[in-house]
């Protein structure tokens, strides 16, 4: 999100480091997205006590986000969606086959062949802007993840409750990689019409990482979902 604050003043980012995702310690008492999601609930409530703030989550981020609006929608005042977890079940879901859509070859031969093999199965757009910024945003923060505890949490994916229960009537964004491989996009349209001030963008040219490989058309849309809050509150 930072390459949106270069040129944008007024809004405090809070990036939140979710159990086994990285440095925080002492959750293994979390076992489930349910626990998870009351992890992040008591985390925004001890940072910013009975404030209104929007909400911006990535893939699983995504979903949690979802969560948070079912148990604290009067405190939001809006939602961004980055190729989110609509359905937790990986079986369940309507992904697209795995596609490689532009490949620079010439930069392909200077990497490893456990790189090139990673890369080509985690993106669409192959060159060296999508390297350097998979390998330093994407990468890093998986190579210091806890998978044993991941992998227990998944198999409690799902919410043990519904969500998308009413409309959430604030201005959110919804982006969507039409290459997406790993959750999809069109399980998102799904959910539409419970976005009524909702923007759903399908972008072509962009797979699970779509922030990396269509970063124009991410600044762009980031921007007026935030101008679009801005004007709302104004």
């Amino acid at each position: 999100m930072e390459p949106i604050f270069t040129k944008r003043d007024g809004w405090r980012r809070i990036y939140i480091d979710l159990p086994g995702m990285g440095l925080t310690k002492n959750y293994n008492g979390i076992s489930s997205s349910d626990e998870m999601l009351n992890a992040v609930l008591e985390f925004i409530q001890a940072i910013i006590p009975n404030q209104e703030y929007i909400i911006a989550g990535e893939s699983y981020g995504g979903y949690i986000a979802r969560g948070i609006i079912q148990k604290q929608k009067e405190q939001l005042l809006g939602a961004a969606f980055i190729c989110p977890v609509i359905i937790p079940f990986v079986e369940k879901r309507t992904v697209e086959k795995h596609k490689i859509l532009k490949t620079d070859e010439k930069f392909i031969e200077t990497l490893s062949k456990e790189e090139v093999e990673d890369f080509r199965n985690n993106n669409v757009v192959l060159n060296e802007y999508t390297w350097l910024r998979y390998n330093q945003e994407i990468l890093s923060g998986c190579k210091i993840g806890d998978e044993k505890f991941l992998y227990k949490v998944k198999d409690k994916y799902g919410f043990s409750f519904d969500i998308d229960q009413s409309d959430f009537n604030k201005p959110s964004v919804f982006l969507l990689g039409r290459q997406d491989s790993s959750v999809g996009y069109k399980d998102a349209l799904n959910i539409i019409n419970k976005y009524p001030r909702g923007t759903f963008a399908v972008l072509d040219k962009a797979g699970h990482n779509l922030q990396i490989e269509q970063p124009q058309l991410f600044s762009s849309l980031v921007n007026d979902w935030l101008d679009r809050i801005e004007e709302s509150l104004n």
